[in-house]
């Protein structure tokens, strides 16, 4: 990679650092008042999202309620920007090689393992149990929100770190909910879904950019996931798995290579400037128009459809998406949980005691296990303690760890609560903790690197 290529590449990364930081507060907000709704008026804030709705257009018939909707619909839209951001990085960004991709897939794998290890430790009933996955989960927009919060002081090498371990911790989430929080499936619906994805994966390497081909299949694709379980729509393999393989058909290829772009650009500028003009004209003349279409034509095709809708789709995800999920889902009763039942249970202490601990132990251990077995290289300047910091930023779970929570726990409305409670404690002890540890250990690091020098 040239030293234009990686300024370039840094320039991108702070950009997407910058927008997947900028809905943090808006989702905050929506989460706290998720939980005062539900605590003053517990029936009300259930009856608002369980209340149906129908969507009946010819011999499309759609009947689910609110929270399935965002659930199934706009969390699917959530995913396959997930699964967008997980293809670019493994096809030209800090997942493109082994040499780079190896220090954060191993801290995720510590990450995800040692969670679910320790939440399994607490011996939990068998409903119960099932929310093992839970504290796997690291939400990438608080994670990385805190994380801005320590400013410049913070090198660009944890950055990135922290949000590809957040990506690959992304991907094993979306394998986990594919593989163990479905139901019985109609495979024929699964086996046409699958011969369109093949469609789309056939016309991705044509290298086929007609974006109308991909949202028209991806929405019958879509509905296909929706409809796959014997139970009715959201019951099979999760919506949002088909967001994600969407995504994975989506062109990384632009039209105009970027070695083709400023000739292209120069070219219909010189047209334009040499074609005669009137000083009367108002309109522009049909050359005009053909030159100003050669410049808009390389403008438009030099950014891949993938890139184009990530940048198109991340004010979205982070300004409506994720609030809307969390005013829907987020609501915990802190008083006394249904029908009376402890607000504060086992379940609670395992996944907050999983996030906080089982994230921090598994991603340093792991992290550190890669660098000594000499796969990985770790940052210069930093030390393991700042590791560590990030350990405990990735025990926030937040939004991925409620939406587990919330497959895990279908149909029992005690244990989710006190889920959602444990997400909530240990979310927030991790993110403090982790805030002030990097605080105090970024400054050593600096205080090191004044001194050698």
């Amino acid at each position: 990679m040239t030293k234009t290529e990686k300024r370039k590449d840094k320039s991108y990364f702070r950009s997407f650092f910058k927008a997947i930081t900028g809905g943090s507060a808006l989702l905050m907000i929506a989460t706290f008042a998720a939980i005062v709704w539900a605590n003053i008026s517990p029936n009300l804030y259930d009856h608002a999202w369980h209340e149906m709705l129908t969507i009946d257009v010819g011999k499309f018939h759609l009947k689910m309620s609110w929270h399935h909707w965002i659930n199934d619909g706009l969390m699917a839209i959530f995913f396959f920007v997930v699964g967008l951001e997980i293809k670019r990085e493994f096809m030209a960004g800090e997942l493109s090689t082994f040499k780079q991709a190896s220090l954060p897939i191993f801290g995720a794998i510590g990450g995800m393992v040692v969670p679910i290890a320790l939440f399994f430790l607490f011996g939990l009933s068998e409903n119960a149990n099932k929310g093992w996955g839970i504290p796997m989960a690291t939400d990438i927009a608080f994670s990385l929100g805190i994380l801005s919060m320590l400013g410049k002081r913070v090198p660009l090498s944890l950055k990135v770190f922290l949000t590809a371990l957040a990506i690959v911790d992304d991907l094993g989430a979306v394998l986990i909910i594919a593989l163990f929080y479905g139901g019985e499936l109609h495979w024929t619906y699964l086996m046409i879904a699958a011969v369109l994805l093949g469609v789309l994966a056939l016309a991705n390497m044509r290298n086929i950019q007609d974006l109308r081909l991909y949202t028209f299949l991806g929405f019958i694709i879509w509905y296909l996931f929706l409809e796959s379980g014997t139970g009715g729509p959201g019951s099979g393999l999760h919506a949002t798995i088909a967001g994600v393989l969407i995504a994975f058909t989506i062109p990384a290829r632009p039209k105009v290579h970027v070695d083709n772009f400023l000739p292209r650009i120069n070219t219909g500028v010189k047209h334009f400037g040499d074609i005669p003009r009137s000083t009367h004209e108002i309109v522009l003349s049909d050359e005009q128009m053909h030159a100003v279409s050669e410049i808009d034509y390389a403008v438009s095709k030099v950014r891949s459809p993938l890139q184009y809708i990530e940048h198109q789709f991340h004010g979205f995800i982070s300004l409506f998406v994720l609030p809307i999920f969390a005013l829907a889902n987020a609501g915990v009763v802190l008083s006394a949980g249904h029908h009376g039942a402890e607000v504060l249970g086992v379940v609670s202490f395992a996944i907050a005691f999983s996030l906080v601990i089982g994230k921090v132990i598994g991603i340093t251990f792991f992290a550190w296990l890669g660098v000594r077995l000499g796969i990985s290289i770790k940052p210069k300047g930093s030390s393991w303690m700042s590791f560590a910091g990030l350990g405990l930023l990735g025990g926030i779970g937040f939004t991925m760890s409620i939406f587990i929570a919330s497959l895990a726990y279908k149909g029992m409305p005690d244990i989710l609560n006190q889920a959602k409670i444990g997400i909530f404690i240990g979310s927030i002890v991790a993110g403090v903790a982790g805030f002030y540890l990097l605080k105090y250990s970024l400054k050593k690091d600096e205080d090191m690197m004044r001194n050698r020098r």
